[in-house]
């Protein structure tokens, strides 16, 4: 799951990547200007920013209205179908502010209606020459490298809330941010979320067998020892951003774990459940203009503990990202290697019947191979499956017709998993306020895969019409 949100999160870089840069020559402010949109959504745009006239006071509303529809598999012919609206409210006063994106939603989505009101941000602060003091509901994605983000501790996501718009899988973290600046080009930046939020999975809808299911997941209990903490230092000089940063607290990205096992229709029916794992980790992230290339790199360090007891828990790992973006003519290309090692690395054994005319023997070897085919599901969550795993992605951006056609490409290709993406897709802005998108999703991978379980969710065509205002 976390890497389709890399290749998702992937789609909604690029065009900021483009936005910023008709030509080459100005690729070194690009690169400044790309790290501060991933650490800063656009939501935030106006963090740090002194107001220029302390009592001056400004309420805006902007927001948009739009119909998706996204299908095309067999077992769901429209996996989403819904009309949305969003408003954005913004409010400043003096150093103080407020954001908002509230979305009233209702459709249908894998077979089931639906109607919600979604908290996407709302957010209260103060900002000074400085210090920020930002609280509520957040975004807090960190890291430089595009799409996949090893630093990118704390942000949950809905993988299953598919749009043509990869950013709407963010959800939000209540949260207290500090942002303290300790120079012209250096500023600590410390997140507190006192309540645990994992990311969305929806096990139930794979087809794992007839005998298996997925009951309500196991999460920690709302208290402050099971919160979150993290830190990061960042710099941003002219020619180069780095930053360090350490987080500890429960991953967002879950196991699961067997939850029981029923014999008495004579064979197994097992229950399964998501449950959350805590983790220590260290990381690093850097962006470096050459020329016409941003040259980036990131990296962290995930510490966890009794991942042999619960297959739930990963081994201790490395999580890195090594990857370049180029202008190219007209276009933007950007090339990622992602790589995993786990140094602890121990391969499961395939469980033996050793007595065959024994009943116990018998009941004793089943149970065995339950443990063992979940366990080898949970590592293939974790990318796991081996000591190292291998992939690379690739995406393409280019626009025509005035800027007014967006045509974009993205593939991933597991080398380790033989696991693959590609999602091809055009947006055309009819006017300044109503755009088109249109688009596919295609994903393929070998029996017990990840992809060959999401691909029969997940591939297929969308569509999306919307209007701002």
């Amino acid at each position: 799951m976390k890497t389709l949100l890399g290749i998702y999160l992937l789609l909604s870089v690029a065009p900021l990547a483009m936005a910023s840069t008709p030509g080459t020559t100005d690729r070194p402010v690009q690169a400044q200007g790309l790290a501060n949109r991933i650490d800063e959504p656009d939501d935030h745009a106006t963090i740090g920013n002194e107001p220029t006239n302390n009592d001056a006071s400004s309420l805006a509303l902007s927001g948009y209205a739009r119909a998706s529809v996204w299908g095309g598999t067999d077992a769901y012919p429209l996996n989403t179908l819904f009309a949305e609206l969003a408003l954005k409210p913004e409010f400043h006063h003096g150093k103080a502010f407020m954001s908002g994106d509230l979305r009233l939603r209702k459709g249908n989505s894998f077979g089931s209606p639906y109607q919600t009101i979604d908290i996407h941000l709302l957010t209260a602060g103060y900002r000074g020459k400085f210090l920020d003091l930002l609280v509520g509901y957040q975004q807090l994605e960190w890291g430089r490298t595009d799409g996949f983000n090893p630093t990118n501790y704390m942000q949950a996501y809905d993988y299953f809330y598919l749009t043509a718009d990869p950013a709407d899988q963010r959800n939000p973290n209540l949260a207290l941010r500090t942002r303290l600046r300790l120079g012209n080009f250096t500023e600590l930046d410390l997140a507190v979320m006192p309540y645990y939020l994992p990311s969305v999975y929806r096990y139930e809808l794979f087809e794992l067998g007839a005998n298996v299911g997925f009951t309500d997941p196991l999460l920690p209990a709302p208290a402050w020892r099971n919160g979150s903490i993290a830190g990061r230092i960042n710099v941003e000089l002219p020619g180069i951003g780095c930053s360090v940063s350490a987080f500890r607290g429960y991953d967002p990205y879950r196991g699961f774990q067997v939850a029981s096992v029923d014999w008495t229709s004579g064979s197994p029916v097992i229950t399964n459940q998501a449950v959350s794992y805590q983790k220590t980790s260290i990381g690093a992230d850097l962006s470096v203009p050459a020329g016409a290339l941003i040259l980036k790199a990131e990296a962290a360090w995930n510490r966890t503990s009794r991942p042999n007891d619960e297959m739930y828990i990963p081994f201790s790992y490395w999580m890195y990202v090594a990857g370049t973006e180029a202008a190219i003519g007209s276009s933007t290309l950007i090339i990622n290697y992602i790589g995993h090692h786990t140094p602890g690395f121990k391969a499961l054994t395939v469980p033996t019947l050793g007595d065959p005319m024994n009943p116990l023997a018998q009941l004793a070897y089943a149970n065995a191979l339950i443990d063992y085919e979940n366990r080898q599901f949970n590592r293939r969550i974790f990318h796991q499956f081996k000591s190292s795993n291998h992939a690379v992605s690739l995406t393409w951006l280019r626009r025509f017709a005035y800027d007014a056609v967006e045509a974009q490409v993205t593939a991933y290709y597991d080398i380790t998993s033989g696991e693959l993406l590609a999602r091809p897709s055009v947006k055309w802005s009819v006017t300044d306020q109503l755009t088109v998108t249109l688009g596919a999703n295609y994903m393929k991978g070998e029996n017990k895969t990840l992809f060959s379980y999401s691909s029969e969710l997940m591939n297929g065509g969308f569509a999306e019409l919307r209007i701002h205002f």
